[in-house]
């Protein structure tokens, strides 16, 4: 049996860090750095670890309608999802992370574009 990429990389902990890395990257970026002021990070961060952990194995999950219900004030743009998704890779690698094993996230967060980017955005 296969481990998954969560388990690989050591579980939450880890992901929790690659999280941590992201937001440091997305709070300085001029695309979407807007989208966090007046958040509260530390629950941003949780849950979004849980979220990510979700996608590479991990024990967590989160259905459709829910991500798609948290996101859908937000008028996120197909601009914005890739800059997030460019700042992902970037978090990913700077931990260490094979490229087969980031093109996987990576598709794993591709697929949740149709719900988190808003319809009538760009």
């Amino acid at each position: 049996m296969s481990q998954s990429i969560y388990e690989k990389y050591g579980g939450f902990k880890t992901i929790s860090r690659i999280v941590m890395s992201f937001y440091e990257l997305a709070l300085e970026s001029d695309q979407i750095g807007d989208y966090f002021e007046d958040i509260d990070m530390p629950r941003l961060i949780d849950h979004q670890t849980k979220f990510v952990s979700s996608l590479v194995g991990g024990p967590a999950s989160f259905s459709d309608d829910r991500i798609q219900a948290v996101h859908r004030h937000l008028n996120i743009s197909h601009d914005d999802f890739n800059e997030m998704s460019d700042l992902f890779a970037q978090a990913l690698e700077m931990h260490g992370m094979a490229d087969a094993d980031i093109q996987v996230a990576l598709s794993a967060i591709e697929e949740k574009r149709t719900i988190i980017v808003a319809r009538n955005a760009a």
